[in-house]
This record gives structure tokens, sequence and C-alpha cells, in this order.
């Protein structure tokens, strides 16, 4: 099992989960986090330390947001490692929480 981060993080990107992962699974994009599947020992502190809820068991996934374990997986290869915490970006609380019907129309706004 490991954790993955989902559509709310993206255009978010509050780096308060970095700061408490004991293994350094995390990654930085230029506006979304990645967590490294090989690298996640199940700890579970990042979730309840994201303020976006962005971050979910595997097991816990809902159906609309499991394409982000394949995502977490790609971009944690290509983006580095991230261990501080970051001032978030300053509209981050004007994308917190944007929940469309369709999860497409967040996942557009995601840069690789």
């Amino acid at each position: 099992m490991t954790f993955v981060v989902t559509e709310n993080c993206i255009k978010c990107k509050y780096t308060d989960c970095v700061e408490v992962c004991p293994v350094d699974c995390f990654h930085e994009g230029p506006n979304f986090l990645a967590i490294d599947p090989d690298e996640c020992i199940d700890c579970t502190l990042c979730e309840s330390e994201c303020p976006a809820e962005a971050i979910f068991s595997e097991d816990d996934l809902p159906d609309e947001q499991k394409k982000y374990l394949e995502i977490n997986a790609k971009l944690a290869q290509d983006w580095p490692v991230i261990t501080e915490r970051k001032e978030p970006p300053k509209d981050a609380e004007q994308w917190d929480r944007v929940k469309n019907k369709n999860v497409e129309d967040k996942l557009k706004y995601l840069e690789e």
C-alpha cells in the first residue's frame, strides 16, 4: 500500500506534508506534489498534515481519483525530492477544494 497525492493538490501545493515524511518520498513539480510509491512506507503521517485533504491511502482512493496512482508514480520519477515546507502559491486558497464533477477539469491544470 502507498499514499497518493490527488486532484486537490493541483494549484494548491501546500507542503506541510513533506516535513513529516520520514523517508523523503515527496517530489515537487511546478504546481503539484507526488509521492514515490516505491519509497512510501505507509506511515500515515502525511495524510493528516495535508491542509487540502489531498492525500489518501491507495486503499481509500475514491474511484475518480485512482488515476492519480499512476500519475504519482510517473511524476515522482521526473521531479526532485522535496523535504522542507515552503510557502504555498499566493492563490492556493482560491484553488483549495475546487471540486468539479469531472475530475479532468482540474487535472488539465497539472503542469508536468
